[in-house]
């Protein structure tokens, strides 16, 4: 179990953790996998739906876009009722939606803003507008404490091809640390789950410390929404924890013991979702 901050009272404070992302009917990813991730984590989870997917383990067969406005206002809602310890954004998939939810993070400033810069669903549907991606790299990126891209959204921000060797995830970490806001903790959390082979190295980086968090494939086609359920971790875990390394470590073995039980669910016929309850059911 995660140990949850105590009040000066001496009582635990949840924290409340907040999803900006789409909607996948089937549960295994989106603002619906964001909240069972950050309540196994011992969090409040709570959402804000950016976008509409009509989705399964399978593929996307379409996308619906919320209107900017009213996710807008989605936001100021929440924000003026609950005290948001951390935010999560996900799939937003249009300019208009990615401009809004910018100006909304920069007029609430929470604490910690996790962007999952979320490109290109599982069975390989793209989920994020190209005329959005100068977007979220100018107007999210600089308001990210923790930047989590793997392989290929790393390229499509930098404008490069997706790097195959530990070697280069290194200097692309150090390119996106770049690109980010120097103020404060900034973190990239650079996913490897794309290198060839069984390893999958992760690397975390500060703009001074290249942390490496090491990790083995497991094998299992059950890994539908694996990256919103790592950034969703994050976000119930940083407010947990001072040390941001330590919370890393937490949400990747998190993740890594959500897809070594994936098997024991039955859901869908095709990529399956992780199993965010492993440690109750």
């Amino acid at each position: 179990m995660i140990p949850v901050q105590a009040t000066s009272s001496g009582t635990r404070q949840i924290p409340n953790a907040l999803s900006i992302a789409g909607v996948d009917p089937s549960g295994g990813a989106g603002v619906l996998a964001d909240v069972k991730a950050m309540s196994a984590l011992g969090a409040y989870g709570c959402a804000v739906v950016a976008a509409l997917t009509a989705q399964n383990t399978q593929g996307v067969t379409a996308i619906s876009p919320v209107s900017p406005a009213f996710v807008g206002q989605q936001i100021d809602t929440v924000f003026a009722d609950l005290r948001i310890d951390a935010v999560k954004i996900g799939m937003l998939g249009q300019q208009p939606v990615t401009l809004v939810v910018a100006e909304k993070l920069a007029k609430w400033q929470p604490a910690h803003v996790v962007l999952d810069p979320v490109m290109v669903a599982k069975s390989g549907d793209h989920l994020l507008e190209r005329d959005a991606v100068g977007a979220l790299r100018e107007a999210l990126l600089p308001q990210a404490t923790m930047l989590t891209p793997n392989l290929p959204e790393a390229g499509v921000l930098l404008d490069e091809r997706p790097v195959e060797t530990i070697k280069e995830m290194r200097r692309v970490a150090e390119r996106l640390r770049r690109i980010m806001a120097y103020d404060g903790q900034r973190w990239v959390f650079l996913k490897g789950g794309h290198l060839p082979g069984d390893d999958t190295v992760d690397l975390l980086h500060d703009g001074d410390r290249m942390i490496e968090l090491p990790g083995q494939r497991i094998p299992t086609r059950n890994t539908h929404g694996t990256g919103c359920t790592l950034s969703a971790a994050l976000a119930a875990l940083l407010p947990q924890f001072d040390d941001v390394p330590e919370a890393a470590r937490r949400a990747k073995a998190y993740l890594a013991e959500a897809i070594r039980h994936a098997d024991r669910l039955q859901v869908g016929s095709g990529h399956g979702p992780t199993h965010h309850f492993h440690a109750w059911w």
